[in-house]
């Protein structure tokens, strides 16, 4: 799961990236407009945690941007207004949800979490491709009632893949996913490749069909027909 933590004040931007980072997730920050603005232009994000009053703007013009360029991320407000009006400014924006400060991290996470199911998984915390089923609260991988042992980018990338199953992700979005913004420096994606092998390996050797594509020169698909 991918997230950007839009908030000026420290102290909060801090402690909400340690307690989603202690988990699976890997966490974007930014604590002014700007900065905010420039990574919604350049990545995409799972969800975007996002605070209205900041240095330099506000964060309504965040969603707008996002809606005006077709931006699917899923996006939650957190802020310390809390009439009627400012909580229906930013859902009529098109902001998922809308958290008033202060809050539990635990229920922020569970806001997370719900925004990203909704969003990529119809809903459901049981996903399903074919015989591959992923318990999304157990983080457990089964192929025909077999367990599957992935690493956490291992676990990170199939579940990217069957969120956008039957479309051709490039190396540059996987790594971009999976790595975040300090990717930009590395200078090749050969250790995709690296993991995708192993995705492959663990589910076929657990019962299941080679479903991943490579795309000559443009990425990988899941696709629903297995490989030769």
């Amino acid at each position: 799961m991918k997230i950007l933590i839009v908030e000026d004040e420290d102290g909060l931007r801090e402690s909400i990236e340690a307690y989603f980072t202690g988990g699976d997730s890997l966490c974007e920050t930014a604590k002014d407009f700007t900065s905010a603005l420039a990574k919604v232009g350049m990545y995409r994000y799972d969800c975007i945690i996002l605070d209205l009053t900041l240095p330099n703007g506000n964060g309504l013009d965040i969603v707008k941007y996002l809606k005006e360029h077709d931006y699917n991320d899923g996006v939650l407000i957190i802020s310390a207004k809390n009439s009627l009006d400012d909580r229906l400014a930013g859902l009529d924006l098109g902001a998922d949800d809308y958290l008033t400060k202060p809050f539990h991290l635990s229920e922020l996470r569970s806001r997370v979490l719900a925004i990203v199911r909704r969003r990529s998984y119809n809903g459901n915390n049981i996903l399903k491709f074919k015989e591959i089923s992923i318990d999304l609260a157990a983080k457990a991988v089964v192929v025909n009632d077999h367990p599957v042992k992935l690493t956490r980018k291992e676990y990170a990338l199939l579940l990217y893949f069957i969120a956008n199953k039957g479309k051709v992700v490039s190396k540059n979005a996987i790594a971009e996913h999976l790595w975040g913004d300090s990717i930009d420096i590395a200078d090749n994606f050969d250790f995709i490749y690296s993991h995708i092998k192993n995705i492959r390996k663990k589910l076929v050797e657990a019962g299941a069909n080679d479903y991943i594509q490579a795309a000559y020169g443009m990425g990988y698909k899941l696709s629903e027909r297995e490989t030769d």
